[in-house]
């Protein structure tokens, strides 16, 4: 029987975006959600950086974080209170975001012309790094770090040498591992990192210019780091990469058309989706790992399904311009929801909710952490906001 295509060939109108942030003058580079979906991080390629309040869509910290490009945006803290951003200036920063600090912080977008100081979070930590490609850093928690204090992170980034990747802890600012470039094989520059840290192991996994990806175990005390997977599954340079721990896998994209799903134990070939679509900048798993999404050069989202021969959802189309990166927020249960809307006026009974008690702001937050939000940055400077499955 041949397969229904009934879905392919409807003629409802195509999806748009339940709402446009505008606020950058440059190329969106980088979107992160945080804080039970209630902020969205995104930085511009004039170094700009700016915090929204997802639910009013309104900025309520602007500053610029770096005198170049921002290669990428993340998160850390137990309430997520500290920003990290990695810029082309060779610098990475950790800013402290508390709740209560943004009142003081300046709102002004970089599209609004002013003459007034804009007053920029407090800058906590700042690492000399190496950033002669566009390869954002990767970050994990420390899982036996000292929970009376701060929580130790790992941050990785390129090294000095083409290939060559470097581990820092925070906040001690040590250094905690070098992995050398890929022996006898000429793979050109890191392109993309992962972390991904277990009560046993860490694992890094790493994209290079040649189309190469591979991943590392941590080795023994003493012992050199050496890859356990080597594959060869892009033409050109990885531009992503991104985990799905629950599947035992990761996938990579790349400037040519190819999508790769490769086992995390190596045990079976990676498998291909050749698409018709160069340049899929941005690949992000969504945190229930039933879908993935790509950033198109041609300005175009695609949400594809994890598992099988990893079949194409959906296609976003808004952007006239290219898409250089995406975001999913969290897929949270009620009781995370609840915990995310800060002063919840609601009384908690498990994971049932009292709405009747809280106040409209209360709500919006509420209905903002269940969203399943996706965030798309472009090269026109705005960030599309969409609801999607």
């Amino acid at each position: 029987m041949a397969p229904d295509t009934s879905l392919q060939t409807s003629t409802l109108p195509p999806a748009q975006p339940k709402y446009v942030l505008r606020g950058h003058t440059a190329q969106v580079h980088a979107v992160r959600f945080l804080r039970c979906n209630s902020r969205l991080l995104t930085g511009d390629a004039d170094g700009w950086v700016i915090l929204w309040d997802v639910p009013i869509k309104r900025p309520v910290a602007v500053w610029r974080a770096h005198a170049q490009t921002i290669l990428g945006v993340g998160v850390w803290g137990e309430v997520e209170e500290k920003v990290i951003t990695h810029g082309r200036d060779n610098k990475l920063h950790v800013w402290q975001i508390r709740p209560e600090d943004e009142v003081g912080l300046s709102k002004v977008l970089p599209i609004e012309e002013t003459t007034a100081e804009r007053r920029a979070p407090w800058l906590i930590h700042s690492l000399n790094v190496n950033a002669l490609n566009f390869c954002s850093f990767a970050k994990c928690r420390i899982p036996d770090s000292d929970h009376s204090g701060e929580r130790s992170i790992l941050i990785a980034v390129p090294g000095i040498n083409d290939g060559a990747i470097t581990i820092t802890s925070l906040p001690s600012q040590s250094r905690f591992a070098a992995i050398p470039p890929l022996k006898d094989i000429n793979t050109g520059m890191l392109m993309a990192l992962r972390l991904h840290q277990t009560s046993t192991s860490l694992t890094v996994l790493a994209g290079y210019e040649s189309g190469h990806v591979a991943f590392f175990r941590q080795p023994s005390s003493g012992q050199p780091w050496k890859p356990s997977y080597v594959a060869k599954t892009h033409a050109q340079p990885v531009l992503s990469l991104d985990l799905a721990p629950g599947l035992g896998a990761f996938f990579s994209s790349s400037a040519d058309a190819i999508i790769a799903r490769h086992s995390l134990d190596a045990s079976t070939e990676p498998v291909l989706l050749r698409t018709k679509h160069a340049g899929q900048q941005s690949l992000v798993v969504r945190s229930d790992e039933k879908v993935f999404a790509t950033a198109g050069w041609d300005g175009r989202v695609r949400v594809y399904g994890t598992k099988g021969g990893m079949t194409e959802l959906a296609v976003l189309k808004w952007h006239k311009e290219g898409c250089y990166a995406v975001a999913f927020a969290d897929i949270l249960d009620e009781v995370e929801q609840v915990e995310g809307i800060e002063g919840s006026a609601g009384e908690r009974d498990g994971a049932q909710v009292t709405t009747k008690a809280m106040t409209v702001s209360q709500r919006r937050e509420a209905d903002s952490a269940k969203t399943h939000w996706l965030a798309a940055g472009s090269k026109d400077g705005k960030v599309s906001l969409w609801d999607i499955y």
